[in-house]
């Protein structure tokens, strides 16, 4: 049984792929309201384990709640989950013949069956939130990337989510792009919509999380809050880990 607030909880997940071990017994839960940031190294797990939390992956053992319902039976929907959830990937999985509004639109009219004025109308409210409505007449190849992942952005908040995932947002952005869209970001965290984040942006991470959750070969190495994880981890691997990226920052502030 999943109690009060939660809205994702998540027990022993494992995943595999051959003989190589993915997710090795992930276990958390996320209250509404909370953002919690999934760090660690590439090849952790973490992009799995979104993966496996949508269903986009199926997962070899564990199980997984989604407003109090078990969303890793058999027989349960796989199309009525992922409507529940908003995804941003690494790339922008935009509709290149489309515009940005009809990017946001095209969802609402084929899955939620919406009518064309009242999904253009939405569409439009979704782009004003992230700062583009200006743009909703353009075409992909005419955005920059961090406007591209903002419609990314818009298209998914506009499925109404109970929680959002973003799977790195920012890293296949040049570095003067990735600010409007942790901007965005920090404005719907403000909101207190329920997310899940996956991202080396470690400014963000601390002002933003409830928690931070860090994770190494597969496993969750250390969690807690975001200035005790990145300021005075217990965990070697993790300690390295925020040793490198504070070296990053501060060659770049050269």
């Amino acid at each position: 049984m999943v109690s009060g607030d939660v809205v994702l909880k998540v027990e022993g997940l494992e995943k595999s792929y051959s003989n190589r071990i993915v997710l090795n017994g992930v276990s958390f839960e996320i209250d509404k309201g909370q953002i919690k940031v999934i760090c660690g190294s590439s090849g952790s797990g973490k992009s799995t384990l979104l993966r496996c939390l949508n269903l986009l992956t199926q997962p070899d053992k564990g199980r997984v709640w989604l407003e109090g319902e078990e969303i890793t039976k058999k027989a349960h929907d796989v199309n009525k989950v992922r409507q529940k959830i908003g995804f941003v990937f690494q790339e922008f999985n935009l509709f290149n013949h489309l515009t940005a509004l009809r990017n946001v639109c095209i969802a609402l009219e084929v899955v939620k069956k919406m009518g064309k004025d009242e999904a253009k109308t939405l569409g439009m409210k979704e782009l004003e939130r992230v700062n583009l409505a200006d743009e909703a007449h353009k075409y992909p190849a005419e955005l920059s990337g961090g406007q591209k992942q903002r419609v990314a952005i818009a298209r998914a908040l506009a499925m109404n989510p109970v929680i959002m995932f973003y799977d790195e947002p920012t890293s296949a952005l040049d570095p003067h792009l990735i600010g409007e869209v942790l901007d965005v970001m920090k404005k719907l965290a403000q909101e207190k919509l329920t997310s899940i984040v996956v991202t080396h942006e470690i400014g963000f991470a601390r002002s933003v999380a409830d928690e931070i959750l860090f994770m190494g070969n597969g496993r969750i190495l250390e969690r807690g809050p975001p200035n005790q994880i990145i300021e005075n981890p217990v965990h070697e691997d993790v300690r390295q880990f925020f040793r490198r990226i504070n070296e990053l920052y501060r060659r770049d502030e050269r």
